[in-house]
């Protein structure tokens, strides 16, 4: 099980459905959410600052988000400030198109590219890869 994760996304009920089968399935003793990429790299940066929080291990990152979306982060996330920072984020949408895809395997945090909705099975598979 993992300690804190933290979920992405700018759709309530997508947020509360994550929240919802992570508990049920025990995958996580925590979870946060940030609303855009913009809000979720203000938490990375309040952890940062205070340094006695803990850091999210796993992060399920939606690309269409307004204000910040999932690329933007990305690209804000992969810079030298957040280096030391060793989260794996699973990009969890509902694009089709394939380049989206490729395009996530230039980020190597990135270590996964799943369609929502988030499932048990999904967690299941996660859980065997993440020990892996």
């Amino acid at each position: 099980m993992l300690d804190l994760i933290l979920c992405v996304d700018d759709d309530p009920i997508t947020l509360m459905l994550c929240k919802k089968v992570i508990s049920k399935a025990s995958f996580s003793n925590k979870i946060a959410t940030a609303k855009n990429g913009e809000e979720a790299l203000q938490y990375f940066d309040s952890i940062l600052n205070k340094k006695e929080e803990k850091i999210p291990e796993l992060i399920f990152l939606d690309l269409n988000m307004p204000v910040m979306d999932g690329w933007e982060f990305l690209d804000n996330f992969n810079t030298e400030k957040y280096a030391s920072v060793n989260t794996k984020i699973i990009v969890l949408s509902s694009t089709i198109d394939p380049e989206d895809h490729q395009k996530s395997k230039n980020y190597p945090m990135v270590i996964d590219f799943l369609s929502k909705p988030i499932t048990n099975e999904m967690l299941n598979y996660l859980e065997s890869k993440l020990q892996g």
